[in-house]
């Protein structure tokens, strides 16, 4: 499987934000996107998930077969909101995702325990610290299977052996043949390439 964007140009309230951005990634490859504050980053993702349209070129998965026809369905996306209801418990939270999405992977209790989350399930998730909630957020990646993950500071709000544990992550997907592009401010541990975005590039 291949992930594939060719000259790519993304807007935000109707500026352009970024052009001609291409890459390729294949199994077991990462692309790193880093830059200041209103560089793009957040809108290249945002367009490679189908979220935004793009205002020019495209992205598709090559390879991806029946089960995976194109980047949206290919792809989970974490964005800067953790996407979970806090008035619901946590293993609620992740059961719904897990549900609605499909593809079931880890079992609930088993994705809180690989982020350290081990016990918390029953609690609500508005009860949780800024920490625990982008953890339990990440939980979402392991309930179901996506074998692209598109992550947009995922490592943001969290502690040194936090960081440590979602960078394991990172790299078990990446060695089960998986694909990430990941927006950072932060060294991620990622090998692979990196594609730099300048403020104000057109």
């Amino acid at each position: 499987m291949r992930l594939i964007a060719e000259g790519l140009a993304g807007e935000r309230g109707g500026e352009p934000v970024f052009s001609g951005v291409s890459f390729a990634l294949g199994a077991g490859e990462a692309l790193t996107i880093t830059g200041p504050n209103g560089a793009g980053k957040s809108t290249l993702l945002r367009v490679l998930a189908g979220l935004l349209p793009a205002a020019a070129g495209a992205a598709r998965i090559e390879g991806g077969g029946a089960d995976w026809p194109d980047v949206a369905a290919a792809a989970h996306y974490l964005g800067h909101q953790n996407a979970m209801k806090t008035a619901l418990t946590v293993t609620e939270n992740l059961a719904f995702w897990r549900d609605f999405l499909g593809e079931p992977h880890c079992e609930v209790d088993e994705a809180l325990g690989l982020l350290g989350l081990g016990g918390i399930g029953r609690l609500p998730f508005g009860y949780l610290s800024t920490g625990q909630r982008r953890r339990a957020a990440i939980a979402r990646l392991l309930v179901s299977y996506r074998p692209v993950w598109l992550l947009d500071e995922p490592t943001a709000g969290l502690d040194k052996a936090s960081e440590a544990q979602v960078s394991a992550l990172m790299g078990a997907h990446l060695e089960d043949g998986g694909i990430i592009v990941a927006a950072t401010h932060l060294p991620l541990g990622l090998a692979g390439a990196e594609l730099r975005m300048a403020e104000g590039a057109r």
